[in-house]
């Protein structure tokens, strides 16, 4: 995903409060709780009304410039964001379709993004069957470690869960480093990841 692309998702979801949002398919009105599709050839992500979403819901995934994001998420364990290079605590990671994985950092102002070094990645999905299904453009690695605001997080979600989450830092940051406000709506973020997917853990 290109940062202008990044940035156009961000600004949806951050808007999404004070604007009636309308399929990207079809113009339809869409509910608070709709589905996305992944436009590989504007590398965005849409709105998609429920009857929209039932028809990609039938087609093959990746077979077409249109992909529907999943909706599963599972929590691992017994990872280690420090084996990617990760700069920060917080941090998601996009499998990409020529199979390079990009991670990206949330901030104030948007993301900041990298390649990560496919050795590093290859030993980490060797431990996760979760990983090694990791569908591109799609999904994502989550997580949240190395912080006693945290805990440690580690999860698969659909990758529009990430773009939410990107969008709430920004929504609530306050000063250098973030104010009280920020923490506890991540904290609510990963709560609210626990009780829509469950605890199940998909290192086994």
């Amino acid at each position: 995903m290109t940062p202008g692309a990044l940035q156009r998702v961000i600004r949806r979801a951050a808007q999404r409060s004070t604007t009636i949002e309308r399929c990207g398919m079809c113009a339809g009105p869409v509910g608070p709780k709709h589905r996305h599709v992944w436009d590989e050839q504007d590398a965005e992500l849409i709105c998609a009304c429920t009857p929209c979403s039932l028809l990609f819901e039938r087609e093959a995934a990746g077979g077409s410039r249109y992909e529907l994001v999943p909706t599963r998420g599972t929590r691992l364990a017994g990872l280690s964001a420090d084996e990617l290079g990760v700069p920060v605590g917080l941090a998601f990671f996009v499998k990409q379709r020529d199979g390079r994985v990009l991670g990206h950092y949330p901030s104030p102002l948007g993301t900041t993004e990298s390649e990560i070094d496919a050795g590093a990645w290859r030993v980490v999905e060797a431990r996760s069957p979760a990983l090694a299904e990791l569908r591109p453009r799609v999904e994502a690695l989550l997580v949240w470690t190395g912080t006693p605001r945290g805990g440690d997080h580690q999860w698969v979600v659909p990758v529009d869960d990430c773009f939410r989450l990107v969008a709430l830092i920004r929504q609530h940051w306050t000063g250098m480093s973030g104010g009280s406000a920020v923490w506890r709506e991540i904290r609510q973020f990963f709560d609210d990841l626990g009780r829509r997917h469950g605890r199940q853990t998909g290192n086994d």
